[in-house]
Order: C-alpha cells, then structure tokens, then sequence
C-alpha cells in the first residue's frame, strides 16, 4: 500500500502529536506515523505562557486546563551543606505583569486531549506501524514502516525522540552525553497548600523540585546519583512519604505519595543540524536535557511553531528545502543556548570545586538583591521576544 500526503509527523508523544495538530490546522493533508507507547507516562509538564497561547490556538487547551495548576512564584532553596550557600531566590510573575508564568500537567491528560483532537481532525491519517526505513529525494521523503506500508510526503517532521530512527536514516548526527544523575518523579498529596508556587532545592545530588497541582497536590522531581535508586523504590510508603516531607523541610505539611515512583535516567543531546533535505527535527529528537527551569517540551514547542512558519513562508509543503535551510538557522541560537544554560547549571550544581560553588552562590544572590536583573532573568527564561499575550486563558 502507498499513500502520499503533505507532511510527514513521525512520533507520537506530546511533541509529535503537536505538531500533527499544527500541520492539520494549515490544511495539509498529514501522516501521523504514532506507535502506542511502551509506558504509561507519570511525569508532569510545566506549560509556559507562550505555550499555553498556542495549545489554546489548536483547540485543545480549553480542555486540560481543569487538570492544570498555575504557576505564580518559582522559588530556589539551597539544600546544601556547602560551605558557600546561597539565598533563597523567589521569581514572581506578577513582576513581569503576568498573572501566572504558565501552568503544570500531567503529561498523560495532556496526550489524552491531544489524541482526542487528533482523532477528530479529517486532515490526519494515523498510522500505528513503527517507522522501519526512510530515505529523501529531491521532491519527496520516503517512509516505509514495519507493517508493510509505504508513505511519501513532501515534508517530514522528526519527533520521534532521543533515538530517532528517522533522524538516523536521514543522517543527521547528535552528540550526546550523560549525568552521574536519575530522576525520580512522583505525585503527592500534602496538607498545606501551594499556593501556586514552585519550590526547587538544590541539593549535592541535584534539583529536588515540587511543581503545584490542583488543590493540595503537586507533582515532584527528585535528582538522585544512580546507584541510590533501588534503596528508594524498595522503602515503605510511610518511610518515603517521610523522606519526602524531610527533604520539602515540612514547608507543605504532610506528604502523601500517589501512585507509582517512576525512574528516568538524566542526559542530555543536541543534534548537528535540526533538518536536511525535506525533514526538520522538533523536540527531543533534536534536542534533550535534564528537567530544569521548565525548558525542554516549552522548547520543543517553539520548534514545531517555527517549522509550520517556516514552511508557510517559504510556500507550503513543496518548497520544504527552502524551509528547512530556513530553520536551523533560527532554531540554531535558542536550542544552543538554552542546552547549554541548563547543563552549566547542572554541572555547577554538581561541582564540588568550591570557586564554582561561590560563582553560583554569588549569581544567585545577585538575582535575589537586584529586581532589574531578576526580572531580565525572568522574561528570558519565558522566550526569546517574550511578549505577554492578551489572550492568555484565565487561572
């Protein structure tokens, strides 16, 4: 069987199914190449505005906003022993004229109302096979998958993850590396509330973040060293709740885990090249690291609304070269430096050498002491050409 479409989307998480969506909002007719996942996903995503905004313009936000909680301070803490500490720093939206700087969720309500509107758009055909073999011409991109089925596009989107196997056929190399770090996430109830505020300590072993949820719940994750994680998933719940309210210093009361604790080794990537000939790479599978100052889906996000602007500029799908050349080089400076600000604050966070403890700690205490350039800090971290948004959904 081959059938032939506008776009091409390979991947099915919550990048993919986004930009399957996005595609379909421009009239193309789009391949959704989208195998079930292997695991149900228990993490939680912090929504910045400017995602918020473009969930909103696909029609899909007014739906998971109930399973949402805003976002209003994000907050550090040192959790340190260290000889230098540093200030507890307080970012507040209402600093820059936001109401909130976005909003948490659970990943899996969120793909849920992604798939729901994905199954209800005429313009998205999906196809549950795995990709087994792609390859490029000069007015197509080719996609074979397992079950037998042969697919031509004019345009490809890789969202296929941190092991594209798109990526890989159409040769663009990654460089990769990893963290002597695994994050365990989990959900709890407690019983003081949040307030909307985020609350990250930074620890010997890394970020320990509580993100709110509706009502007394939050979502948590827990940087731990590798070796410290079988001992943690074997405790009792009673010792682990505890364990968690310790490390939280009580600041929400008593703690209540939720479900299962899930495991997620901490690495990072970054691609090459973020598209060749007809494809462009969005989310993980051009770019990857650990969960710090709610960037990496954000991120992805922006790539997607850049692709589908890049191809409309250069005149749709046919002229997708022209697109693509366009992109990497508008993604190339905000992938690049934002990779590289998360791993540098990583690794400070993981030195022991105290000239890098005493930079951090002083950079953190020059955020808490000077509003300017905290709030410089805090537009930033939003997007590049932040902008508030007048549409912007109500908390």
């Amino acid at each position: 069987m081959h059938e032939h479409y506008d776009i091409a989307v390979v991947g099915g998480g919550l990048a993919g199914s986004v930009a399957a969506l996005a595609a379909a909002a421009e009239g193309w007719r789009v391949a959704f190449i989208a195998p079930q996942p292997g695991r149900q996903d228990g993490r939680t995503t912090a929504l910045l505005s400017e995602s918020v905004d473009y969930l909103a313009r696909l029609g899909v936000w007014d739906s998971v906003e109930p399973a949402s909680a805003p976002l209003r301070t994000m907050r550090i803490l040192d959790g340190t022993t260290r000889l230098f500490r540093s200030p507890p720093v307080s970012f507040r939206s209402s600093e820059i004229d936001l109401d909130a700087f976005g909003y948490n969720i659970p990943n899996a309500p969120l793909i849920d109302a992604l798939q729901a509107a994905i199954n209800g758009s005429g313009m998205i055909t999906r196809f549950e096979s795995a990709l087994a073999s792609a390859a490029q011409t000069g007015e197509c991109v080719g996609l074979d998958l397992e079950d037998g089925t042969c697919i031509t596009a004019l345009a490809a989107l890789a969202a296929d993850g941190r092991g594209s196997r798109l990526r890989e056929d159409i040769g663009i190399r990654v460089r990769t590396w990893t963290y002597p770090q695994t994050a365990l996430v989990l959900n709890f109830s407690h019983g003081i509330g949040h307030s909307d505020t985020s609350t990250e300590f930074h620890t010997e072993e890394g970020p320990f973040t509580q993100v709110p949820l509706p009502g007394k719940r939050s979502s948590l994750v827990w940087a731990v060293k590798p070796e410290q994680v079988e001992a943690i998933l074997a405790m009792p719940r009673d010792q682990l709740n505890l364990e968690v309210e310790t490390r939280m210093r009580s600041i929400l009361g008593k703690v209540e885990i939720e479900g299962e604790v899930q495991a997620w080794p901490l690495s990072s990537l970054i691609a090459h090249s973020f598209g060749t000939g007809r494809t462009m790479l969005v989310g993980e599978t051009g770019h990857a690291f650990p969960p710090i100052g709610a960037q990496g889906l954000n991120l992805g996000l922006r790539d997607i609304m850049q692709a589908i602007e890049a191809l409309k500029t250069a005149g749709g799908p046919a002229q997708a070269p022209l697109a693509v050349s366009a992109y990497h080089r508008q993604r190339w400076l905000d992938v690049t430096s934002r990779t590289a600000g998360v791993d540098l604050l990583n690794r400070t966070l993981l030195s022991s050498f105290l000239p890098v403890q005493a930079l951090r700690a002083g950079g953190l205490a020059v955020l808490s002491a000077i509003a300017p350039l905290r709030n410089l800090a805090m537009r930033e971290g939003m997007t590049p050409g932040w902008r508030r948004s007048k549409d912007r959904p109500a908390a």
